[in-house]
């Protein structure tokens, strides 16, 4: 692809192009650009009640299913509870069954009004949507599966795309971002944590033995875990002085295990939103943004673009 006059290619990998001055990615995909919109008939007026909030009918079927979700997850709750359970169960799993009913009508209309549904299926609300209906189905084989209904609540996440709360999409894609730039420095954390685990959980066997409960080395690993997380149970406590020395340096340790991942997020998520600072530029005088919450130039005083769009 051509690029734009004045933009300068500092990086291309894997189709990704990144400039010099920083210009913000271009926004998402729509969901009727991803699944595809039916050119017309029912299925495209269907797509526009399902996956267009921003139409009356849209919002008006998106706050209906919320409204759903909630009350299906409030009888799962209630079904918990013995004494309800036992007084109104027939009513509560006919309760079940019928949001169930409901739920997977929605989800065969979700890939009817779309072009490309194998694509929707395997997409981030398309799989939480799925999970949704299995545990009412599985049930029906393994009855104690009827508690993870409660993954519903998953589909409550649409409510910041329906109500258009962009102020909460844009912090959500700046921590998941974070996550992702950090994943490989968090990996490489998290196998030192489990070789120290590992080697101290040996340790721990070999000192204390059989007779204080480290039976083997897996479960003096799973003492490691409790004790580097400082939650400690006590269901296994060491009784020699040189145990409880080694346990009181894992104490210790545990709270830079703690703070070591804490902190490589957060000096992530400190570089996205200085990019973003960085990706809005004055029209007029071309300087950037101050601050990601600015809306004038610091310099100039003019209106500053959203996020997003691009300066002419």
């Amino acid at each position: 692809m051509p690029l734009e006059a004045g933009e300068r290619p500092v990086l291309r990998r894997k189709g990704l192009t990144r400039f010099a001055d920083d210009r913000p990615r271009p926004p998402l995909a729509s969901d009727s650009e991803r699944f595809g919109c039916p050119p017309a008939g029912w299925r495209r007026r269907l797509h526009t009640v399902i996956f267009e909030a921003d139409t009356r009918a849209g919002l008006a079927f998106d706050i209906a299913v919320i409204v759903a979700i909630l009350a299906s997850i409030a009888v799962v709750m209630v079904d918990s509870v013995q004494p309800l359970a036992q007084r109104h169960g027939r009513l509560l799993a006919a309760a079940e069954w019928g949001f169930t009913a409901l739920f997977t009508l929605e989800y065969l209309a979700r890939l009817a009004s779309v072009q490309r549904p194998l694509r929707y299926v395997t997409s981030f609300y398309g799989v939480i949507d799925l999970l949704a209906l299995l545990p009412t189905y599985l049930a029906a084989v393994v009855p104690e599966a009827h508690l993870l209904i409660d993954v519903r609540v998953l589909r409550l996440l649409r409510v910041f795309r329906i109500f258009r709360l962009t102020a909460f999409l844009s912090e959500t894609a700046m921590l998941a971002e974070a996550l992702r730039a950090s994943a490989r420095k968090i990996a490489v954390f998290l196998s030192f944590v489990l070789m120290v685990v590992l080697v101290m959980g040996t340790v721990m066997h070999v000192l204390e033995g059989p007779a204080n409960g480290f039976t083997s080395i897996p479960m003096a690993m799973y003492w490691a875990v409790t004790t580097m997380t400082t939650v400690g149970y006590g269901d296994i406590t060491p009784k020699t002085e040189v145990g409880r020395l080694i346990a009181s340096v894992m104490m210790l340790l545990g709270w830079g295990v703690l703070a070591v991942p804490t902190g490589i997020v957060t000096a992530e998520m400190t570089l996205a939103r200085r990019h973003n600072s960085r990706a809005r530029r004055c029209p007029a005088c071309d300087t950037a943004a101050a601050t990601d919450t600015a809306r004038h130039c610091h310099q100039c005083g003019a209106r500053l673009p959203a996020f997003g769009r691009r300066t002419a």
